[in-house]
Parts: structure tokens; sequence; C-alpha cells
């Protein structure tokens, strides 16, 4: 089915349902020749990190949607326009597109949901369309771009795209807006409200610096290794603070507490008197361990010989 872009959609009466009618990611491009690639590796793993971590209490993993470098779509009268988010979040639509695809882009008009966070990570040259009127020296005034204004290209009039900034607060109103400079290590937050962008400020408690109220989760900047790069990265926490576990950090730290249990179960048995060889036997302790359990054991008969 072809669609013509840029122009009013011809409607039938009674109107047929906008997925007969209007460009579906089928139809729209994933990507476009002329746009550059990722410009470094880290615009690659910060949301890995991002994606893979992300835990949401009031949503069923089949239930929201996150995205990196994907085409997002937003104006059905401009059909080709789009944003590329470096990361985001879309909540209350399936995983599958249709509950079946896998996503190549993401289409506001037939998805019925705007992006409920957008990461931008910023790199030399993007910080003006990344910020609009936030971007230090900026005008008070909106932005020509912003504003939406027309270019003379010969004698008809074409116009522009707006920047990312006017996009997510104007287009797609995504309610919070992050950004992140990792050469800077300085992390800004917007929030939407009244319509209009407002910076809010970062918290100074701990690791949670954001705190997003309609999802009931925190964001952070971690010192710390991911896929052998050690830095400063974004990443998920509790309302606590505590980050939240990738797959492998989950796994380690299962293991740890069983290997916990197993040594206070050992400690146990050989406190009851039972043999030490019997309860390696029984237990399948490994040498580690074992100095563990003495260890223990020695500590517990020291406090009982001496009660002061």
């Amino acid at each position: 089915m072809a669609f013509a872009t840029g122009y009013s959609i011809p409607q039938s009466d009674p109107p047929r349902p906008p997925r007969e009618t209007l460009p579906t990611m089928y139809d729209l491009p994933s990507e476009f020749p002329e746009e550059p690639g990722l410009p470094d590796e880290f615009h690659d793993l910060q949301p890995q990190l991002l994606s893979r971590t992300l835990a949401l209490r009031d949503y069923t993993r089949e239930n929201w949607f996150c995205g990196s470098d994907l085409n997002v779509y937003y104006d059905v009268q401009h059909p080709l326009w789009h944003k590329r988010p470096d990361w985001f979040l879309a909540v209350g639509v399936p995983r599958l597109y249709d509950g079946e695809d896998l996503r190549r882009s993401y289409v506001v008009w037939q998805e019925g949901r705007s992006p409920e966070v957008v990461v931008e990570l910023l790199s030399p040259g993007t910080e003006p369309g990344d910020l609009g009127r936030f971007f230090a020296g900026a005008e008070a005034a909106e932005p020509a771009s912003a504003a939406m204004a027309l270019a003379t290209n010969g004698s008809s009039q074409a116009e522009l795209p707006p920047d990312k900034f006017t996009v997510y607060e104007r287009y797609l109103r995504v309610p919070y807006y992050v950004v992140f400079n990792r050469y800077s290590g300085v992390l800004r937050f917007f929030q939407l409200v009244g319509g209009r962008y407002q910076e809010q400020p970062l918290l100074s408690a701990g690791n949670l610096k954001i705190w997003l109220p309609g999802l009931a989760i925190g964001l952070g900047v971690w010192q710390g290794e991911f896929e052998g790069v050690t830095r400063l990265w974004l990443r998920w926490c509790d309302p606590d603070g505590h980050w939240l576990l990738l797959d492998a950090e989950q796994e380690r730290l299962a293991k740890e507490q069983a290997q916990t249990q197993v040594v206070m179960a050992a400690q146990a048995m050989v406190t009851r008197g039972m043999a030490l060889d019997d309860v390696v036997a029984l237990l399948g302790l490994s040498d580690e361990q074992v100095k563990q359990v003495m260890a223990e054991v020695d500590d517990d008969r020291g406090e009982r010989a001496d009660p002061s």
C-alpha cells in the first residue's frame, strides 16, 4: 500500500480505521541512508544498561517497550518526520508490535501512546537541539528551528522539521526527559508541567538522583563496570537508592546467599556435635567453606567461654 507524504489523507464516509489509512512501521523506513550511525560505543552500551536493568512495578514485561536509536514517527501530517532518541520507554503498549512482531520503528499514531521517558546522551554539537531553550547561551525566545521556521527552496517554501527538544515537548509531550553528558558527568532532568518542560533539581541523598513518580522508579549515576568498561553510567534504582540488578548480578547474588545459608547450616550442625567430616560429606562443602565454618564455630565457642 502506497502513502502520500506531507499531505492530508483522504477519508471515506464512514471513515476507515487508522490501520487501513495511515502508514505503519511496515510502510515507513527504519533508517535514512544520509543519517550517521552510532557515534561511539557509549551510545550502544549505555542504552543496553538502561534496558537490561529496568523493572517496572506497575507493568509486566509484556506491557512496555524500550528502544534505542530507533525512528520515532510523531506527526501524521508529515509521515516521514521522525526523531531517533538515544533511549526511550513507552508503557501501556505491548512489547511486540500487534503482540507478535519486533518493531523496526515506533509510529505514534499506530501505537496510541507517546514515550513516557526519553534519554538523550549529549555528543559534541548536539546540545542545541537536545536542550532547546535550556541550552547555555540560548535566547529566552523560542529558537527559529523550534518555531518551525520556513526555509525557501527556489520559488517554494517547505517546513523544516523541529528539533528534538521541541518534538519531545510539543508533539510527543513526553512526561520525563533526561539528558546526560558523559564528558562532564552532568545529568539534567526535565518534567512536563502545563505543557512545557521545567528543569527539576536533582536529589542529593545517596544514589537516587531522579525520581519518576508516574513509574515509581529512580535514576542515578553509577560508577562501575559494564561490559568490561569502567566509568560513570546512568542506572535505574529503587526508592532507597539501591541499584536494580542485571541478570548476571542477580545470579551472583543468589549464589552468594545460597552459599551463606550452607555455611550457616554447617555451623549449626558442628555446634550441635556432628563430626565435621560428616558435615562436609553431607553438604559438599568446599575447602573455603570449611574454613568459614570453623572460623564461625571458633568465634562462637570463644564468646561462650568469655561471656563478658
